[in-house]
């Protein structure tokens, strides 16, 4: 008997069918996600996204290879959002490029005619190797150097540098990251070599 409590994932060859930029190979979105602006969203190869998960994109949104996304994560793309290869998001992350300003000179959100409202719009770019841990926040223009890590709870408005852990609310540099995963990446193409 199936488990009725599992929806399913929708696999490459039906999302093709669905309007999105482009499908790579070995993708799968849970089939209880809410997606929005499909034409805008790519996807590379073995991308994997999680139930609950709201992927809202006005603007180009840009999946990497090898990229898995938790649960009840929420992007939303009113500029650019791109995620490198092998990036990585737990459960309840949220990525926003814009921003409302929340000082009372301007009305805020998007019931409110643009010119009225004074939102923080800046793309988002999240290197190869990035991660970002469970119930972080990124805002525009929080970009993510190759292999940094935002901690777990964490929140950034500032570019994160490369190979660095950063943690906290607002986030701090907290030291250097090893960059053994590069190795172990490069091993997978070796390993499906034998395979095959």
């Amino acid at each position: 008997m199936q488990n009725p409590f599992d929806p399913g994932y929708y696999c490459s060859e039906e999302l093709r069918g669905f309007g999105f930029a482009h499908v790579g190979e070995n993708v799968q979105i849970a089939k209880n996600c809410t997606i929005i602006g499909l034409e805008h969203i790519s996807f590379g190869d073995h991308v994997r996204i999680d139930g609950f998960t709201t992927l809202v994109a006005a603007a180009p949104m840009t999946f990497g290879n090898r990229i898995h996304v938790g649960g009840l994560c929420h992007f939303v793309a009113s500029e650019p959002l791109t995620m490198g290869d092998f990036f990585g998001a737990s459960q309840g992350v949220k990525i926003y490029t814009a921003s409302d300003d929340y000082t009372g000179r301007g009305l805020v959100g998007p019931m409110v005619p643009a010119e009225l409202r004074r939102a923080t719009r800046r793309p988002i770019a999240l290197g190869d190797f990035t991660l970002i841990g469970a119930n972080s926040i990124l805002l525009p223009g929080a970009n993510m150097a190759e292999g940094a890590t935002l901690g777990a709870q964490s929140l950034s408005a500032k570019p994160m540098e490369e190979w660095t852990i950063y943690f906290g609310a607002p986030a701090k540099r907290v030291k250097s990251r090893s960059r053994r995963c590069v190795e172990l990446a490069a091993s997978i193409g070796t390993q499906l070599e034998i395979a095959a």
